[in-house]
């Protein structure tokens, strides 16, 4: 579907592939967090799951604008595209 100009379908899967990304990079932080502690490196082990926890808050966010796109596209109006 298109609304105002804009592909909304290709939206929500760009929005879902950036999500993907941060879900991969997520686990990656995950896993080093756990690596550092058990290396020892107490400081650092904190500091990637707080990096972790900030990547949970960009996926949740990348959900609500992904279920935010039909709203928007519902009340956006006074633009017209035109085939020429």
């Amino acid at each position: 579907m298109c609304s105002n100009g804009v592909n909304t379908g290709q939206l929500e899967t760009m929005i879902a592939m950036i999500d993907d990304v941060c879900k991969v990079s997520r686990r990656q932080v995950h896993n080093l967090a756990h690596t550092a502690e058990d290396a020892g490196f107490e400081t650092v082990g904190m500091k990637l799951h707080a990096a972790q926890s900030l990547m949970d808050d960009v996926r949740a966010l990348l959900d609500e604008a992904k279920d935010a796109i039909e709203d928007d596209a519902e009340d956006a109006g006074g633009v017209q595209v035109s085939l020429v």
